[in-house]
Formats: C-alpha cells, structure tokens, sequence
C-alpha cells in the first residue's frame, strides 16, 4: 500500500457534510471486480457500481434512451424499449465516431448518477466500481484511493467466454479498448491479484486483508 487514508485528498465529502474514504476499484473485463466489491459490500463498504448505474441508465425507460434513440436510431432500440447491447457493440467496434457519440450520451450520464449514489450511500467507507476507471482522468481525480485487481489476459479472456459466451475475437477487441494490465498497475494504490493460479479462498483472504488495512487507515485518520 503506497498511501494511507489520513494522506491529503483522500478524504472526500458526503451527503452529510462529513469526510469518508472513497475509494475507486476498477480491474479488467472479467478480473472478478464484482466479486471482490460484493465482498466489500458484506462487511460494511457502501458499493456504487457504475455497470449497473450504466444497466439503469439503458433500461426501458432510462434517462439515456431518449437520447440514444435520437442519436442511433430506432435499431438501437430493442422491443422491451431497453438498448440493444449486441447492435450497440458491433457498432462501436466497427465505428469509432459511434464509440463516441455513445461515450459522449453516457459518460457524463454515468458519472454524474453515480456520484449522486455515492453521496448518499452509508458504508465504513465509499466504493466506486469503475471498470474505465484508468481511461478517464476525470474518474482519477474523483476518488481518494485506487484498488486493482488485477489478472492476466489469457485468464480474463477464459472466464468471460465461459460465462458469457461471447467469442475470443470480441473478448479481445473489448479488452484491445481498455487500459493495459501495466497501466492499471501503474496508478494503483493497492492491487489484489486474481490470476489463474488464484483460489476463491485465495482471493477472499486478500480481499479481507485489503479491506482490514483500509479500515485501520481509518481509524487512524479519524
């Protein structure tokens, strides 16, 4: 751990008016970030996760849809008025203005909804699930401490294939638009390895131990 959380610019307002860690985790597609903010959430970490701050936004009915639906088309549309992830995918990957016009809709959207969730959520201290978190320096500069967990490619391209179907060649083009294993770890002030080698009991033991430092780092800025 390179910081403690009495450090300068970790400690960030809430809703209250009071001062509390936030803390940015971020990690590559199927890293297992979730799990380990799940974790955290279980013993007492307030959790805003932007995926599904994300899923919300682009539900039927979600504030981007309007927005979307003018940008896009009705194409971008599915029949249960929620966004077409497949059509949306394929079209930003063979299209780069249309990545940007959809990061241009949902970025900000995504941003600004999560730091409201943050505000207001209780917790020993906050966490932001961020998976581009490394990509945008703005997120950089809205947390007090960033946590990795970090994992190698052949490992992360295993397990969303096998959870989610989705063929190597798209894996890796996702996984091509997102920060390196390297940058990630450059920027990291804690890094939980979950690798191939690495156990769930493995990974809970980390977890666990991550989480006890953060929270002696508390107490000891309190």
């Amino acid at each position: 751990m390179q910081q403690t959380a009495a450090d300068a610019g970790l400690w960030l307002p809430d809703a209250t008016g009071g001062q509390r860690l936030t803390l940015g985790l971020t990690g590559g597609i199927g890293s297992g970030k979730s799990k380990v903010a799940n974790w955290l959430a279980q013993w007492g970490a307030g959790v805003v996760d932007t995926d599904v701050v994300a899923h919300e936004l682009t539900a039927a009915g979600g504030a981007a849809m309007p927005v979307l639906q003018a940008a896009f088309g009705s194409q971008v549309v599915r029949a249960d008025g929620a966004m077409d992830r497949d059509w949306m995918r394929a079209k930003v990957f063979e299209d780069p203005a249309a990545r940007q016009t959809l990061e241009g809709i949902l970025h900000p959207l995504i941003r600004a909804e999560t730091q409201r969730q943050l505000a207001q959520v209780a917790g020993h201290y906050r966490v932001a699930v961020v998976p581009l978190l490394v990509e945008s320096g703005d997120w950089r500069e809205r947390v007090g401490r960033i946590c990795v967990v970090d994992c190698d490619p052949a490992t992360q391209l295993a397990r969303v294939q096998s959870r989610s179907g989705l063929t190597p060649e798209t894996i890796r083009r996702i996984m091509d638009a997102q920060a390196t294993r390297a940058e990630r770890l450059a920027v990291a002030h804690d890094v939980i390895l979950n690798d191939g080698n690495t156990s769930e009991a493995d990974l809970l033991q980390r977890v666990r131990r991550a989480h006890e430092q953060w929270m002696s780092s508390l107490r000891r800025g309190a």
